[in-house]
């Protein structure tokens, strides 16, 4: 039996329970499951926890939480297959990756090279500029955004060092499984694949890939440094993590709950964009000082993106996303 069956038969109460208990007579009284795949220093648990803590407040504690660590609930490829179905996973904070299955334009929202800087990515997150891209996985996968966080810097992270284009011909890394990331790194010349997450650490290990890409928190967290110790700094994403509900869940809710998720959704997203931005250069700083791992600078990093604008705008009029590309750089 796979892990995502037996986690469905074992755990599709939580989701059961949501609409059973808000439907009571007596009390709108929910308990919500939350998953993260990382521990409780990690910002996305960090996040997940000021969530709570500002739902249970305005809510009088009539929405509870139980929110699972350490990937005990699976990966986020998982989660985002239960918020779709209704089980197992009421909130969560994922990669727009992982959710391109059921919503192909997700991806768009934090593809490579797409923010110039933390400034100007967050205007974008500050604004309604994803408004359609929320719209969309609503529609089509039943997933309520309810904020956004992230602001990791991602950089190659790698077994061997990558100091520039030479170096980068032929790199056999992993990417995350939207099309866009792999036809990116592509258009650089590496050799891109969408291994699972799961899997990265033994496949570096092994030989089956180099390296990847990522931010600091999760090199740190999951001690990716043990088999990838070079970092090199091509800051090539600045993440985009939507804190995310299932619409099962969410209908579950009184009106009044649903708004007060809401609001704690945004003000949550504001105070992780914080702490991760806050804490991704202390992150990597700590790696090195420990000597866990050495960052080199990428030369050239001008012509990369030279290089990968003709993707985004090709990637972006295939989705008919034109528009909103063209507003996001606006802002």
């Amino acid at each position: 039996m796979s892990f995502f069956t037996s986690s469905v038969n074992l755990l599709k109460g939580s989701a059961i329970a949501v609409t059973l208990l808000a439907t009571s007579a007596s009390a709108q009284d929910v308990t919500l499951r939350g998953a993260s795949m990382f521990d409780e220093d990690h910002a996305f648990t960090k996040t997940m926890r000021e969530f709570e803590r500002i739902v249970g407040e305005a809510s009088g504690n009539s929405i509870a939480f139980d929110l699972r660590l350490n990937g005990e609930l699976g990966v986020e490829s998982d989660y985002v297959t239960f918020l779709n179905q209704g089980v197992a996973v009421d909130y969560t904070i994922m990669a727009p990756s992982n959710m391109a299955t059921f919503a192909p334009s997700i991806p768009l929202m934090d593809m490579p090279f797409l923010f110039r800087d933390l400034e100007h990515w967050e205007a974008v997150l500050s604004s309604d500029a994803f408004a359609p891209l929320e719209a969309e996985l609503l529609e089509a996968a039943d997933i309520v955004i309810l904020g956004y966080t992230g602001g990791g810097v991602r950089n190659l992270v790698s077994s061997v060092p990558i100091k520039n284009l030479e170096d980068l011909a032929g790199h056999r890394m992993r990417v995350m499984g939207a099309p866009i990331q792999a036809q990116v790194f592509q258009a650089l010349t590496a050799a891109p694949s969408a291994i699972a997450y799961s899997e990265v650490y033994n496949a570096i290990q092994t030989g089956v890939i180099a390296g990847f890409e990522n931010e600091a928190a999760s090199i740190q967290n999951l001690k990716f440094y043990e088999v990838a110790p070079y970092v090199t700094l091509t800051g090539h994403t600045i993440t985009v993590r939507p804190i995310v509900m299932s619409g099962t869940a969410f209908r579950a809710l009184t009106p009044e709950q649903q708004e007060i998720v809401k609001a704690a959704g945004a003000q949550a997203g504001a105070f992780g964009r914080a702490l991760e931005s806050r804490e991704d250069g202390t992150k990597l700083q700590e790696m090195v000082d420990a000597g866990q791992v050495q960052t080199l600078e990428f030369e050239g990093r001008e012509k990369l993106l030279e290089m990968v604008t003709p993707v985004q705008d090709a990637y972006a009029a295939e989705l008919g996303a034109t528009e909103l590309l063209e507003a996001v750089r606006a802002q």
